[in-house]
């Protein structure tokens, strides 16, 4: 049975990823320009509201590690065996957010066994889960997981083992970004480009090779070089990178996720001073 806890933590990572979707412009990436498209209007909307279909399974991945107590195999088995039943849910819903869920989900555990630990403690926590072997997945490998394979790449489950580095990556941007005064939308969109400008996103490995990988990383590193997108020339520079992403039909998806993990955790502390309240 799950508690107030678990459904906070749940619904602050469904809160993460539909902040995600709202900001925008983001390069390549679903943003709310769409809803003024014809052409991705519907598929805009759509993730929006599938994005809330993960609030039952992600509940459930609280209340399981909650139940557990520690990172042990059985729990690692029983997120696998709830994430595959909310892709199915979600899928129904719309569709989407593989790659989120996967991310939220350890994270959302994460949190259950660390509900005072700090934001980087908990992706250290989730790293002790991830690696764990799930012995119940499908034996059938995922494209990220064949694109991992082929490239070289971490992709997904490395990021995870490795302590979610690119979430760590987008946190630390965040906090440089609102010391020097950027607002908030401009804060968060300097942690996006920062996981671009690094990330080896298997959505793009698969689209656009490694190539095509390499050019949007350079074309992120150079948004930051111009000072990131609080100043016009950071802007002009996100704006012409989103402008080829476009045209290529190239989406940076893996950075979007992992984004969404960091604005989960950087909300953590309003997260927990809110349950604490609720309490009272």
């Amino acid at each position: 049975m799950s508690s107030r806890e678990d459904e906070a933590l749940a619904q602050a990572a469904v809160s993460a990823l539909t902040g995600q979707l709202a900001l925008a412009p983001k390069p390549g990436l679903p943003d709310p320009r769409d809803l003024g498209a014809r052409a991705t209007r519907k598929d805009h909307c759509s993730l929006r509201w599938s994005a809330k279909a993960l609030a039952p399974g992600l509940t459930a991945m609280a209340a399981a590690a909650r139940r557990t107590g520690e990172p042990t195999p059985q729990l690692r088995a029983e997120l696998g065996a709830i994430g595959r039943c909310t892709e199915h849910s979600v899928g129904l819903a719309g569709g989407g957010h593989r790659g989120a869920l996967w991310t939220l989900g350890l994270l959302v555990a994460a949190a259950a066994l660390e509900p005072r630990a700090g934001a980087k403690d908990v992706a250290a926590a989730a790293k002790k889960i991830a690696a764990h072997t799930d012995k119940r997945a499908p034996r059938r490998p995922s494209r990220g997981s064949s694109v991992s394979a082929k490239y070289g790449a971490a992709g997904a489950r490395g990021e995870a083992r490795a302590g979610f580095p690119h979430v760590r990556r987008a946190l630390d941007a965040l906090a440089t970004a609102r010391k020097a005064g950027a607002a908030e939308p401009d804060a968060q969109l300097d942690a996006l480009i920062t996981v671009m400008s690094t990330l080896q996103d298997t959505e793009l490995l698969h689209t656009a090779g490694p190539l095509g990988l390499r050019h949007v990383q350079a074309g992120a590193r150079g948004v930051l070089e111009a000072g990131g997108t609080a100043t016009e020339a950071g802007r002009d520079a996100l704006l012409a990178l989103d402008a080829d992403l476009h045209t290529r039909a190239w989406s940076p998806r893996g950075s979007a996720g992992l984004l969404a993990g960091a604005l989960f955790l950087d909300s953590l502390p309003a997260t927990v001073s809110s349950r604490a309240r609720a309490a009272a």
